[in-house]
Parts: C-alpha cells; sequence; structure tokens
C-alpha cells in the first residue's frame, strides 16, 4: 500500500490507475487520505527531524522562500461533502479555510512556502495560494518551525539566524526576528536603500547584512528541486489543499530519509 502511494507522489497519475500490483486503489487513496487527516504524514516527518537534531545533524541556519506550482484542471472543483473515498474526512472547517488556489497571469497556481535547514531539508511546510505575497505568510512559516527534543524539553522553535530575499525585506519581519533573538540575512530592497539615502541622517543606518552567509541561500532552492522531482507535487492533482501538503510532507519524508543521521562533527578530528 505504502509503494502504491509512493508510486502515485512520483508519477502524479490519478490514483484510478494505480497499477494492480499495488491492490485496489481504492485503500491506497484512503490510507493515504485518513493519514493525511489524523497528521500521520506530519508526525513521521516531525519523527526524523527528532531523530537527526538528538545527535545534532541539524543545521540550524535557516532558509525561507517560496515557489509556485501550476495547478491541473483536476485540481479545482473540491466537494464539501460526497461519497467519494476520504471525502468524508472533510469537514466544513477545514473547508472554510479554502483550497490554496489562486489565479493570476500564469493561471490556477498554488504556492509552497519552506523553511530549510543548512543542508537542505525542509524545517516547516506552508501552502497557500499562488498570488499570496511571500512576506505575509513569513510570520506562519515561522510559527510552523517546531522540531520537539529527543528527551526532556521545549521544542526548538528559534533558528540560530534566517536566509531570505528581498522579497522577505521588510521592518516588521526584521522586528519579530530581532525580537526573538534570531538574526536576519536578508538584503535591502533597492527601493529601501534608495528611500533611506533620500531622508539622510533621519534615514538611520542599513541593516545588517553578510553577504558571505546569505550565499547559503541557494541550499533553499535545492531543496525545491528535490522536491519537485515528485510529480504529484511539481504539478498539483489534489483538489484538497490538505491533500496536497500532506504529498509535501511525504516528499519531505523521503529527503530527510536519504540524508544520513550524523553529528557534523563526529569526523573530526
Amino acid at each position: 500500500m505504502i509503494n502504491g502511494v509512493l508510486w502515485r507522489l512520483r508519477t502524479g497519475a490519478p490514483w484510478r490507475d494505480l497499477p494492480e500490483r499495488y491492490g485496489p486503489w481504492q485503500t491506497a487513496y484512503e490510507r493515504f487520505a485518513r493519514w493525511e487527516a489524523d497528521g500521520t504524514w506530519a508526525r513521521l516527518l516531525e519523527q526524523v527531524q527528532v531523530r537527526d537534531d538528538s545527535v545534532g545533524a541539524v543545521e540550524w541556519t535557516v532558509s525561507v522562500d517560496s515557489t509556485i506550482n501550476r495547478a491541473h484542471q483536476h485540481a479545482a472543483g473540491a466537494r464539501k461533502k460526497g461519497a467519494t473515498a476520504g471525502d468524508e474526512l472533510e469537514n466544513p472547517a477545514r473547508a472554510s479555510a479554502g483550497q490554496a488556489l489562486g489565479r493570476s497571469r500564469g493561471g490556477v497556481t498554488t504556492k509552497i512556502h519552506l523553511a530549510c535547514d543548512g543542508r537542505g531539508l525542509p524545517l516547516a511546510v506552508v501552502v497557500t495560494p499562488g498570488n499570496v505575497n511571500d512576506s505575509t505568510v513569513f510570520d506562519t512559516v515561522m510559527d510552523e518551525l517546531r522540531v520537539p527534543r529527543g528527551g526532556a524539553g521545549r521544542p526548538r522553535r528559534r533558528p540560530d539566524a534566517v536566509i531570505a530575499d528581498k522579497a522577505y525585506s521588510s521592518r516588521a519581519i526584521r522586528r519579530v526576528l530581532r525580537r526573538r533573538g534570531i538574526r536576519a540575512v536578508i538584503p535591502e530592497r533597492a527601493d529601501q536603500k534608495a528611500n533611506r539615502l533620500r531622508r539622510g541622517k533621519a534615514g538611520g543606518r542599513p541593516p545588517a547584512f553578510d553577504r558571505e552567509l546569505y550565499k547559503a541561500r541557494n541550499v533553499v532552492e535545492r531543496c525545491f528541486n528535490r522536491l519537485k522531482q515528485f510529480r504529484a507535487i511539481a504539478t498539483r492533482f489534489d483538489k484538497l489543499a490538505a491533500r496536497y501538503k500532506a504529498g509535501v510532507h511525504l516528499a519531505a519524508l523521503i529527503l530527510w530519509l536519504r540524508e544520513p543521521a550524523q553529528d557534523p562533527l563526529s569526523d573530526r578530528t
């Protein structure tokens, strides 16, 4: 059954086209849907994060960014109620939140917002309509950033630094990071710089920016590329945003399982 779910994630094929060797498609779909509804996929991802963090393998210089994915025509028209396998798991509260589909010049799209560690492994995932501004979702992404301790203690929610591009350059975001004691590595936008210089001394000092550390931001781009190797992620076929996000969680879980949980200092002499 799990292999059937993975096959569908990799190929992006309709559930009804699941090869017979994986069993009835309804069984695979219903299991995937139930594990999404009860949070199993998210908990599995959390467990591998805990595994790596317990040995010091998670690199807490976090990169934040988003990517827009085209939604297939089958992704439109989600039911609020229905007898199709798995639809009974949907409830009005979730349905009212919308299905993370946005229309723009590129068509109907969904946006994945991601926070990944220094190795390019996903720590937090947020799904929104494709026409949502990145900076407005930053707080939500940071709220999703939560790795429980392997033993006693509160979950870790605060990275050492956050690297992001100019789309996240705002006083509000810098203020939030400063208040939480997190180093901001975000370049200043050209219009912000021009406005600051035009005001002279009243414009204040430029925000601190580490150019060398900013070069590490490409890990989040590489992470998106790896996630999009799964065709069901590169193109959204799921009608329900929660199901699509569960697919992202499963793809992220696979990336974590491929990475050995090793203390980066263990091989140093």
